[in-house]
């Protein structure tokens, strides 16, 4: 890492260490918080982005169930949030394994890409659930880590356990994170503030959040899957600090969109202590994400409500199916006899039936068993929603 890019008020220190390509230098952070005051100017910023954030919870909770929208927001930040690994899976290869993870013929590509992001959706369900009972603490840190982790690459590398060796993060050792001896004290410090008692509001909860997700990618604590942990603690540092009545905010597809900037900003914050444009460029997201989401839980409703309408001549069983197609929009004749609670296979395939008759679902091509999607659902879960009145 190279010593010349720091400046003379970097937060933190570097160290000599030695690598196998000899000697080198790692970067120390400063503990938490910063010496840093947020800039008055940013005020109209962190505004907006809670203003965005207070319509997205309000939106949300007009949803008869939240999963409507919470489980596509899952999808993508699992499928975005494991591109940092080099892992890159299509929404619809993930639904069709996910449909039945030991068919191989359910979709295309390697197993263990969609292994390791569906793993990722059950770590982030495993910290919710966590959160119910302990505070965001290196305990739930560790387990998410280890359900992250489980079965796939970096399965060796101490899953649920803090690193005993040193890592880097890009090629050529563009950036070595502390050594090892100084995780434990570091992660204990960022532990402590992110459960900060801070009633004089000196950092307000949502730009705290972002602090803390540069400190834990600063340490980098395990040997592997920083990456997807650090957006498993920001998601759910938001969702606990701000009172949300679900996980909302989700900022992964907006770091991979702007990828460069995410790591160019945080790179400033350990060379030049560049906390301002780091802050900024995250309540930027937050805008853009929450605005993205919102419009996301107003079309679901409106296209449930069609759908709904559509389906009134039908039996019972296609309003049923059509439930289930809100929360995953691809299903099989298994899958919908399991959900509708059928034994006879010819009543649920029935039910399919219908819903192709009325345009709803399409048959997917090259699947077997046969898979049938929803499209209007899921580009409404995963494709872009146009912008209406600003929003």
């Amino acid at each position: 890492m190279d010593p010349t890019r720091f400046g003379e008020q970097f937060p933190g220190q570097l160290t000599p260490i030695t690598t196998l390509r000899g000697k080198d230098w790692a970067f120390v952070p400063a503990e938490l918080p910063p010496d840093w005051e947020f800039p008055v100017r940013l005020w109209p910023v962190l505004a907006s982005a809670k203003e965005s954030l207070g319509t997205l919870n309000g939106i949300g909770q007009t949803l008869h169930d939240p999963e409507l929208l919470l489980t596509p927001l899952k999808t993508q930040e699992a499928i975005k949030s494991s591109m940092i690994e080099g892992t890159y899976v299509t929404p619809e290869e993930l639904l069709l394994y996910e449909l039945d993870p030991m068919e191989p013929a359910s979709a295309m590509g390697e197993m263990a890409d969609w292994n390791e992001v569906h793993n990722f959706s059950l770590a982030l369900a495993h910290g919710c659930g966590l959160l119910a009972e302990l505070p965001l603490c290196n305990r739930l840190l560790k387990e998410t880590h280890r359900v992250l982790m489980d079965g796939v690459r970096g399965r060796d590398k101490r899953p649920g356990e803090f690193r005993t060796v040193q890592n880097q993060i890009g090629s050529g050792g563009r950036y070595f994170p502390p050594p090892s001896a100084e995780v434990s004290r570091l992660m204990s410090n960022l532990e402590k503030y992110v459960n900060l008692d801070d009633p004089g509001n000196r950092i307000d909860p949502l730009v705290r959040a972002f602090l803390a997700h540069y400190q834990f990618e600063a340490i980098h604590p395990f040997e592997d899957g920083n990456g997807r942990v650090g957006r498993l603690l920001l998601a759910l540092s938001i969702y606990k600090s701000l009172g949300h009545r679900q996980p909302w905010l989700y900022m992964s597809p907006y770091f991979e969109r702007y990828r460069q900037e995410y790591v160019d900003n945080m790179f400033r914050v350990s060379t030049h202590g560049d906390w301002e444009g780091w802050i900024e460029f995250c309540l930027n997201g937050v805008i853009e994400q929450a605005n993205d989401s919102a419009r996301r839980c107003v079309r679901f409703n409106e296209l449930k409500k069609d759908y709904l309408a559509l389906v009134s001549p039908a039996p019972r069983n296609a309003h049923r199916l059509v439930e289930l197609l809100f929360m995953k929009p691809v299903v099989t004749v298994k899958r919908a006899q399991d959900y509708l609670g059928v034994s006879s296979y010819h009543t649920a395939a029935k039910a399919i039936d219908n819903l192709v008759q009325l345009g709803i679902l399409q048959r997917a091509d090259g699947t077997f068993p046969k898979a049938f999607f929803a499209r209007a659902i899921f580009e409404c879960a995963y494709g872009a929603v146009p912008v209406v009145d600003g929003r």
